[in-house]
């Protein structure tokens, strides 16, 4: 955080509400872009893995995957997570809007009374909000449900407007 500071005063976007605004503007471009493609994948059962970076930066975990580094797009996302390419399998990491890296490995919650009908994907996403403050979103590829895990719990039935709604008042 004190690096992510000093790079914003040697940019001089310090205390300047441009570059707040533009930030704000990146991550709500982000956020749209999530919950369409979540919408689209729910739709078609299509199962994602979506983590949001907050203030615990996520550098190892981002270097499990393939480093991207692109403006996050509702194509990108869906893309990454179509069936058989390369990444599906793995989460992507968000920093800032930004999708930093895809296909990354989570480390799976080591909660036993989780209801047993959840899957690897929600283990992991569960896992890596227990171990930092990330906002983490799942499509569900066997039923289709979008759900978000905080702080180690999950919330489920989300839709595209719930979702968006949700999302903007956790980033």
């Amino acid at each position: 955080e004190l690096r992510r500071v000093l790079e914003r005063v040697g940019r001089g976007q310090m205390g300047g509400s441009k570059a707040l605004s533009d930030e704000r503007e990146v991550m709500l471009r982000c956020i749209d872009s999530v919950c369409k493609s979540c919408a689209t994948m729910q739709e078609q059962k299509i199962g994602a893995l979506i983590v949001f970076e907050r203030s615990t930066l996520l550098g190892e975990i981002a270097d499990t995957g393939t480093m991207i580094d692109a403006q996050a797009s509702t194509q990108l996302l869906s893309n990454v997570f179509f069936p058989k390419s390369p990444l599906h399998d793995g989460a992507v990491i968000l920093r800032e809007g930004r999708l930093l890296s895809a296909g990354c490995i989570l480390p799976l919650t080591s909660n036993d009374s989780l209801n047993s009908s959840l899957g690897t994907r929600h283990r992991a996403a569960i896992g890596i909000s227990e171990t930092s403050d990330a906002a983490v979103v799942i499509v569900s590829e066997e039923t289709g449900i979008i759900s978000i895990a905080v702080n180690g719990e999950l919330t489920r039935n989300y839709n595209m407007i719930t979702l968006h709604e949700e999302l903007n008042k956790l980033l």
